[in-house]
This record gives structure tokens, sequence and C-alpha cells, in this order.
């Protein structure tokens, strides 16, 4: 088969196109080159993350990242699935752009791998959300074979690593999926994709007797009833303010330095986010996207964010003061008011997502597994990778059980 080439000029406007069994592709560089016609066809905006404006904004504030979109079109040349990624640079002798926690584990041992290129980042395409645990690196329509799409996009996508040779990808990774999707997403495997378990999304779900936060404080067994209440007087002094489309650009400077606070103190991120992006989240999606800030005065100690879908509130970043963390609790005030929104909201779910998972099973939270899938470009490399990513493992943590109830868990 010839492949078309790949003009890096045209892309934006001009699709690249590969042809599967049963399936036809096209690999768009920019959210505004996919038609409106795809899009109808597509019907996918009803989920926040696959919403144009959601991609569009993260593709505008983060010029160093390279972003695709791949369309699968079925036999009648209707668009049938959506998938979503990004090609970022791993350093691999530095932690500034480290790649979740098991690539920090990696890292470790990839000085003993020489297939690892030591003059250049390590290029890894993420099918999935850089920015945002979960689930959100593909939408396959209900009335297709979710496992036959794969195949055919797991065919396309490694096509589209070995033809162009000029984005110099290394590896591809496929993030995050719960263990009720491995039965689909198991496909990847029968193309050398190697599974792997990464850190637990820390789940709570949100008991419908709960109608407002006092309910929820008496759920909670004595000790953690004590420890929440000492927390909320910790931090009784802090002034709450929703950040507004009107009131955003205000904050963004104190917001930025506050977040670094947070990702300097990860020690490992996926991607910079820059909060920028949190002007046009907020001009796109209003209530439904949350951001609010922490005060001690007139100084901004802290803020939260977090995207509302679907009956589901999922935590995004936040920033905080650590030279004040301790005094005020601000984390664990954070913590409590995403529970105190989750309520008043109306959520089913509210996902506090990845790090810090025993303080989050503190406030009742739950692991829910992820898995990841992951494979070099080079055969004799990915084997070598497995023998050595198959013992990691996500970080132990002590779970805690703060309910008297177990249904409530």
């Amino acid at each position: 088969m010839i492949y078309p080439t790949f003009d890096m000029q045209k892309i934006a406007t001009l699709p690249l196109n590969y042809q599967t069994k049963n399936y036809s592709n096209s690999f768009y560089s920019k959210i505004e080159a996919i038609s409106e016609e795809i899009w109808n066809d597509l019907d996918c905006e009803k989920n926040s993350y696959f919403h144009r404006d959601f991609l569009k904004s993260m593709e505008k504030n983060h010029p160093e990242i390279q972003f695709y979109y791949h369309i699968l079109f079925d036999i009648h040349h209707k668009a049938c699935a959506f998938f979503t990624f990004q090609i970022i640079d791993f350093e691999i002798n530095s932690i500034k752009n480290n790649f979740e926690l098991f690539i920090k584990k990696i890292q470790k041992i990839a000085s003993k791998i020489p297939f690892f290129p030591s003059s250049r980042p390590l290029k890894i395409l993420i099918v999935g959300n850089a920015f945002v645990s979960g689930e959100h690196g593909f939408f396959i329509k209900d009335s297709f074979d979710k496992r036959a799409v794969l195949k055919a996009f797991s065919k396309a996508i490694l096509q589209f690593t070995t033809t162009q040779n000029q984005l110099k990808i290394d590896a591809i990774l496929c993030k995050d999926f719960k263990n009720e999707s491995l039965a689909i997403t198991s496909v990847f495997k029968e193309y050398q994709f190697k599974q792997f378990s990464v850190e637990p999304n820390m789940v709570l779900r949100i008991n419908p007797n709960w109608k407002n936060f006092d309910d929820y404080l008496a759920a909670l067994k004595t000790k953690f009833r004590v420890k929440a209440k000492k927390a909320l007087q910790q931090s009784a002094d802090l002034k709450t303010v929703p950040i507004t489309s009107e009131n955003c650009e205000e904050q963004l400077l104190k917001m930025k330095d506050l977040y670094q606070k947070v990702s300097s103190n990860a020690g490992f991120n996926l991607a910079n986010f820059n909060v920028e992006t949190y002007k046009d989240l907020k001009r796109a999606f209003g209530e439904n996207y949350l951001i609010q800030s922490y005060w001690k005065e007139d100084k901004m100690v802290g803020f939260l964010s977090g995207m509302i879908a679907n009956h589901s509130l999922d935590a995004h970043f936040v920033g905080i003061d650590y030279l004040l963390n301790k005094q005020y609790a601000i984390y664990q005030r954070m913590l409590y008011d995403y529970i105190k929104i989750g309520i008043d909201k109306n959520i089913t779910i509210l996902n506090f997502g990845r790090t810090a998972s025993e303080i989050k099973s503190s406030v009742g939270a739950i692991p829910q597994d992820l898995t990841i899938y992951f494979r070099h470009k080079k055969r004799i490399t990915n084997r070598i990778l497995h023998l050595f990513l198959q013992r990691v493992q996500p970080t132990a943590f002590q779970q805690k059980f703060p309910f008297k109830d177990l249904q409530n868990v």
C-alpha cells in the first residue's frame, strides 16, 4: 500500500488518510479542521471531554504539545469513532517533564537499556487526555463493535507512527482504563502493547441520602468526624471566591504561582498545564466548570478546579501555598469543599483523581484500579521494557474506612 505524504504545513486543513479493513481513517492536527458534518455524525459532545470547545482550549493554550485527532469512518463514510492524542517530550535524564509515577520508575532503569535515545527527549504519543485522569482517549458510537473499532485504530496508529518519521515517535501509551473496560481494551495486547497498572483514581460515591454537608459529617465515624471538624475550624478564616469568566483574568497570575508549587512538589507531571486554559473553559462551560480560590485576608493561598458532567464531578488541578497548608488545613478544606459541592449539585460520583490517595481515602474515597497500555516502537526495546514494567506496581497506601455504615462505601 502507498501512503500519502505528510505535509506539516497543510495538515491543519488537510487530514492524513489511511485505509483499514471495513474502515477508513483520517488524522487531523487541528480541531477546526474537523467538519461540522463529522461532529454531527459522531454526536459525541454530550461528553464534555469530547466537546470541541474543551479540546480546542487545550490545543490553543499548549502550543508546545502536538495535538492530533483521529476519526474512524464506516463503510458508508460516516464517522463512527473519535480518538484524541498528544505527543509529548519525555526527558530521560530530567524529572521536569516526568511521565506519571510508573515512568518515574522507568527512569531509574532507563540507563540500563541501550535502545533509549540519549541525545534527545523520548517522544511519547499519549492516547487519552494528558491533563486529566480517566477514559478520555476515545469515543465509539454505541451501534459499533468496540473491539473491532479498537483493532482498526491500533492498525491505523501503528501505520501513523511508522510512516511519519519526521514526528520521531518512540512509544505509544493508551490511558487510563477501568477494570470493566479491559474486556474491550485487551485488543491492544494483540498489537504488542504491554498492560500495566498505574496509580488508582480515588472515587467517592455520593450517598443520595446526604441532602447537605452535615449529613455527610453525620455518616462519618467519630474519629473522622472530629478530624473533619478540626480541619474546618482551622480553615474557618479562609474566604472562598468563586472564579467566573469576569474575574478569572485578574486571578490567573496568583493561580499560576500556586499551581507551580503543587506541580513542583509532585515531582512528576504528564505535561505542564497552562492556567490560561481556565479562561476558555469557564467561557465554554460556565457553571459546569468549577474554579474556586481561597484567600487569607488579601493573599490567595489556594484554588481548586473541576468539571461537572453526567452527574459526576471530576477534580482537576489544585494550587496550594504549602507554607500555610498545615496551619490552615488548605488541602483538607478543598477535599471537603469538593464533597459539599457534589452534594449541593446532586452529583453521583466524585472523581478525586490520582495522588494523595491516603488522605483522599480518609474522606471516604476508594481506589478505582486503572490500567495503561504501553508499546515502544522498537520490538526489542518493547520486550525488554516489559520485563521491567511488569514488576512496577502502584504505590501502596493505607486505605481508610471513615464511614459508620459500609453502604456508604
